[in-house]
C-alpha cells in the first residue's frame, strides 16, 4: 500500500478504537473502569487477528482480548447476524478470571460482514467468592459465561439475560457496564463503515495484511539486532497465605528468524487456590515485558505478537488447567514480566527495570450501609514500587505491569461507608542503588458500619522485598496489618465493625550499585 494512504487508515483507526475506549470508560459502572482504567478495546479483522487497540488500557486485558477476539470469530464464523453481540467470560479462552466480560460485535454494512470490534472490562461482581484467593475451584467463584449471544439481530437474549441478572450482587452495575460495552462498539462500527465508504473499500482485509506484515517484519528486525541465546531469570515471592511461589524463565533469542521463545519449565505448579494463570494471562504480560523493552514505538497487534512464543507446562501455575481457582490469577500473573526482565538484563541491561512490587493489592469489601442496605463494592486497588531503570529512578506508588490507576478514595467514600485515615508515600522503601527503587504507600481504613463485614484483600511480597539488579538492593517487603497484627490470609476474612486495616506496599528494586 501507498505509505501516505496506510498512515491516514491507521491512524484513523486508532482514532476509532481509542475514541471508543475513552466513551466505554466514561460511561462505566464500575469505578475500577471509570476512574482506575481497567480495560481494553480492539479492533479485529475477519480472520480474527487483533488489528489495532486503543491507546488506553491494561496488557493484561489487551493482549488476552487478542486471544479472545480469535476464539469468538472462530466458535461463530458463519453464525453471526446484523445485531448480535457476541459474549464470554470463559477465562481459559479470555482474560483469566470471570470479573473480566469480553464483547465482541460484528461490524455490518448493510448484509455484508466488515470487521469486529471487542472489549474486555473488570465487572464490579460476578456472583461467587468474589476478588479474593479463597475458592477451592473456579465453580466457587462465580457466574461461567460461555461463548453466547448477547444481543440476537439487535434484540437481547432474554434467557442469558435472566440468568444473568439472578446470579450477580449487583445486576444495576453489571448491566449499566455491559450496555457501555455494546454502545461503544456500535459507535466504532458506525465510523468504521463510514471510513471504509469515505476511502472506497469493501472490508479492512487489505489493510490488516499490510499493518500485520508490517509489525512482524518490525518486530523480527528488531528481534535479530540482539545477542543470540539462551537466558535465565527466576523471580521468588511470597503470597496470601505464605506459600512462596517461584518464577523461572528461559528466554532463547533466534537472531536468524527473528523470533524469542520464553518457557517457564521449572515454575511452581497449580495450588489450590485462586490465584493461578491461564496461559493467555501469562502471554499477555510476557509479550508487554519483552515488546516494552524491544520496540514500544511499534503498534501492538498479531503481527508484532506473533515472533513471541510462550511456552508453559500444563498444569503449572502459569498455564493452569481446569477446575483451578483463578479469580485472583493477577497475584501470580502480574510478575510474570520480573524474571523475564531478569533474563533480558543480560542482552539489554539499559533498557529494563529492577524488581518493583509486583502484583497489585486488590480489595473488596461486602457489608451493610447505616440504613441496612447490603452492598458489595468494586475491586480497589494498591500499588506499590517500580523497580528502578537504568539511568532514573522507579516512580513510586505506580502500577507495574498493570498501569491501572488508583480510585480516588473520594471515589470509594462516596460509594460505600468506608473512612480512610491515612494515604501517603512510604519514605523509604525502595532499594538503595544507582537508581532507586520507588517507594510503596501507606493505607489505612476503616468503615462507617455498626455491623460485621467482609474483607476480600490479597497482598503479596510481605515477607522479602523485590530484588534489585546490577548490584542493586532490594526493596522492602510489605506489611498487612488489621488491628496492628500482621496478616497474611487467602481467604475472605469478617471484620468487625471497629476493625482498622493498614496497607504498606512493598518498595522497587534498586538499580546498580550504591556505590
Amino acid at each position: 500500500m501507498d505509505g501516505v494512504e496506510l498512515e491516514i487508515l491507521w491512524s484513523n483507526l486508532i482514532g476509532i478504537v481509542t475514541e471508543r475506549s475513552k466513551a466505554l470508560q466514561r460511561i462505566a459502572f464500575s469505578p475500577i473502569v471509570r476512574e482506575a482504567g481497567d480495560l481494553a478495546c480492539a479492533l479485529f479483522d475477519l480472520r480474527g487477528r487483533m488489528v489495532a487497540q486503543a491507546n488506553t488500557g491494561t496488557p493484561g486485558h489487551i493482549n488476552s482480548l487478542a486471544f479472545a477476539g480469535a476464539h469468538l470469530v472462530r466458535l461463530f464464523e458463519g453464525q453471526c447476524e446484523p445485531g448480535d453481540v457476541l459474549i464470554t467470560n470463559d477465562p481459559w479462552l479470555s482474560a483469566g478470571h470471570f470479573f473480566d466480560i469480553t464483547i465482541l460485535t460484528p461490524i455490518y454494512d448493510g448484509e455484508r460482514l466488515i470487521a469486529y470490534i471487542g472489549s474486555t472490562i473488570h465487572h464490579t461482581d460476578i456472583s461467587g467468592y468474589g476478588i479474593g484467593a479463597g475458592a477451592r475451584d473456579v465453580h466457587e467463584e462465580g457466574l461461567w459465561i460461555p461463548p453466547l449471544k448477547l444481543y440476537e439481530r439487535g434484540v437481547p437474549n432474554p434467557v442469558l439475560h435472566a440468568i444473568i441478572g439472578r446470579n450477580v450482587r449487583t445486576p444495576d452495575a453489571v448491566f449499566g457496564d455491559l450496555a457501555a460495552q455494546v454502545s461503544s462498539g456500535h459507535a466504532a462500527a458506525e465510523h468504521l463503515i463510514a471510513l471504509c465508504r469515505r476511502h472506497g473499500i469493501d472490508d479492512i482485509e487489505t489493510l490488516s495484511d499490510e499493518i500485520i506484515q508490517r509489525s512482524e517484519d518490525a518486530t523480527r528486525e528488531a528481534i535479530r539486532k540482539l545477542k543470540p541465546g539462551v537466558y535465565h531469570g527466576e523471580s521468588q515471592f511470597d503470597v496470601p497465605g505464605g506459600q512462596v511461589i517461584t518464577l523461572k524463565t528461559a528466554v532463547t533469542i533466534d537472531a536468524e528468524k527473528g523470533g524469542i521463545t520464553v518457557d517457564f519449565e521449572g515454575s511452581t505448579m497449580q495450588v489450590p487456590m485462586g490465584i493461578n494463570v491461564v496461559l493467555n494471562y501469562t502471554h499477555a504480560y510476557s509479550t508487554f515485558a519483552i515488546r516494552s523493552c524491544l520496540n514500544p514505538e511499534l503498534p501492538n497487534n498479531t503481527g508484532s505478537l506473533a515472533p513471541i512464543e510462550i511456552k508453559a507446562p500444563l498444569g503449572s501455575i502459569v498455564n493452569c488447567k481446569y477446575p483451578a481457582p483463578v479469580n485472583a490469577r493477577h497475584v501470580v500473573g502480574m510478575y510474570v514480566p520480573m524474571p523475564i526482565l531478569k533474563a533480558l538484563h543480560q542482552v539489554m541491561p539499559e533498557r529494563v527495570l529492577a524488581e518493583g512490587s509486583g502484583a497489585v493489592w486488590t480489595i473488596q469489601i461486602q457489608g451493610k450501609k447505616p440504613d441496612g442496605e447490603p452492598f458489595t463494592s468494586s475491586m480497589f486497588n494498591y500499588s506499590g514500587g517500580m523497580g528502578a531503570r537504568a539511568t532514573k529512578p522507579g516512580p513510586s506508588a505506580t502500577c507495574y505491569p498493570t498501569g491501572v490507576a488508583a480510585v480516588p478514595i473520594e471515589i470509594l467514600e462516596a460509594a460505600m461507608p468506608i473512612v480512610f485515615e491515612r494515604k501517603e508515600l512510604r519514605r523509604g522503601s525502595g532499594g538503595a542503588g544507582r537508581s532507586r527503587g520507588g517507594d510503596g504507600q501507606i493505607i489505612q481504613f476503616r468503615m462507617l458500619t455498626d455491623q460485621p463485614w467482609l474483607l476480600n484483600a490479597v497482598p503479596s511480597r510481605l515477607n522479602s522485598g523485590p530484588d534489585g539488579v546490577g548490584g542493586g538492593m532490594p526493596g522492602k517487603a510489605g506489611r498487612f496489618q488489621i488491628n496492628g497484627q500482621d496478616v497474611s490470609e487467602p481467604r475472605k476474612l469478617t471484620m468487625q465493625a471497629s476493625d482498622v486495616v493498614l496497607l504498606e506496599t512493598p518498595g522497587g528494586g534498586g538499580f546498580g550499585s550504591p556505590e
